[in-house]
């Protein structure tokens, strides 16, 4: 029986499960969303709030205590600085997971899993991809009629 036995194995050993758990929380404060399996993603979300809380207080031993997890350089001085400036504030709950739907293969269970604070930046990313999108449609709308015009003007001066 299971009892008070709290966390995932994921069908690995405790360090295999270790070093998965230390490069997801990387690549997700690097990206800010990554996109994997829903028990992954909820077993991440255990690990990286409690740094996440850690990283608030910012003092040295706080510091140390992140970094012996992370290991990443780049994400402790990401966490650090750019994450801390937009979840400084917040209590709890910095991280987000959201179901995709089965994946094709293996009919795994996909999920992203992303801080809160940034979505914005995807909506923006979606937002100028959106733009483009538009920008290129008038574009595409503009010279179809410039093209039409021409096929016209050919025609009108052949009947006079």
């Amino acid at each position: 029986m299971r009892h008070q036995v709290k966390g995932r194995k994921l069908k690995r050993t405790a360090s295999h499960k270790d070093a998965l758990l230390r490069n997801l929380a990387t690549s997700l404060i690097l990206h800010k969303r990554i996109k994997t399996t829903v028990a992954k993603a909820k077993e991440l979300r255990t690990f990286v709030e409690p740094l996440i809380t850690k990283a608030r207080k910012g003092d040295l031993n706080s510091k140390r205590l992140v970094m012996s997890e992370i290991k990443s350089k780049e994400a402790g001085k990401a966490l650090f600085g750019e994450v801390m400036e937009k979840i400084g504030d917040r209590k709890g709950g910095y991280t987000r997971v959201i179901k995709l739907g089965h994946r094709q293969g293996d009919a795994a269970e996909l999920a992203i899993i992303e801080l809160v604070d940034y979505n914005d930046v995807v909506n923006q990313l979606a937002a100028e991809r959106k733009e483009e999108k538009t920008q290129k449609k008038e574009e595409k709308k503009a010279k179809k009629r410039a093209e039409q015009e021409n096929a016209q003007l050919p025609a009108k001066e052949a009947n006079s």
